[in-house]
């Protein structure tokens, strides 16, 4: 039997979903600025990891989101893990307080979930914006004018939301059965979406730092 290396006495992790441009990378800068959230993006991990010089993953890595293809899981869990254990090395939480991680973009399917929970930590929560596909893919072409990013066009955009729904929502859908799932709508402003979000986390016990 396996042990997590994070205790949920110690840590606080809130998995954090929605299909490509709902929005999310805005929000957690919000949620890390008033709630203490370490925010993690399991995306921008394998985009570094893919750059940094003399990585194992590199090429397989690059190979996979060029496709659109999801990353073993073994891999994004083994660098959210250990950016994890680096953010608890340089900046241990305050006295009393337990470490808050906000990971975005993950998991994308429901085996990566049990397999991050068995090894690293369990979850408090999934926090979920839903967004219809035409919002988001006028934010993403929009993002894609000045972002540089090679999956912000129209092909991509589309190959992502059809992955995010086959897999992403199963996940979504699980945590829903264990009444672990806070639901935003977030086709709204930037300002209401995140009143809608203080919300929901404050009523599972979460509150502000």
């Amino acid at each position: 039997m396996t042990t997590p290396r994070f205790s949920t006495e110690d840590v606080t992790v809130v998995f954090f979903l929605g299909g490509p441009g709902s929005g999310k990378g805005t929000q957690s800068a919000n949620l890390v600025e008033s709630y203490g959230f370490v925010h993690l993006s399991a995306g921008d991990l394998l985009r570094a990891e893919q750059e940094r010089a003399g990585s194992q993953y590199g090429d397989m890595i690059r190979e996979y989101i060029r496709e659109g293809k999801i990353v073993p899981m073994e891999v994004t869990v083994a660098l959210l893990s250990n950016a994890m254990a680096d953010s608890l090395a340089s900046a241990p939480p305050p006295a009393g307080t337990k470490a808050r991680f906000l990971i975005d973009g993950f998991p994308r399917k429901l085996d990566q979930a049990v397999f991050f929970e068995a090894t690293v930590c369990p979850s408090e929560l999934v926090l979920f914006l839903d967004c219809p596909e035409d919002v988001m893919e006028s934010r993403l072409l929009k993002r894609g004018e000045t972002s540089g990013r090679a999956d912000d066009n129209a092909e991509s955009i589309r190959k992502r939301f059809k992955t995010f729904v086959e897999t992403s929502m199963p996940v979504v859908e699980d945590f829903r059965a264990k009444d672990k799932v806070v639901e935003v709508k977030a086709d709204t402003s930037v300002k209401e979406v995140y009143a809608k979000i203080k919300a929901g986390i404050e009523k599972r016990g979460i509150e502000a730092r």
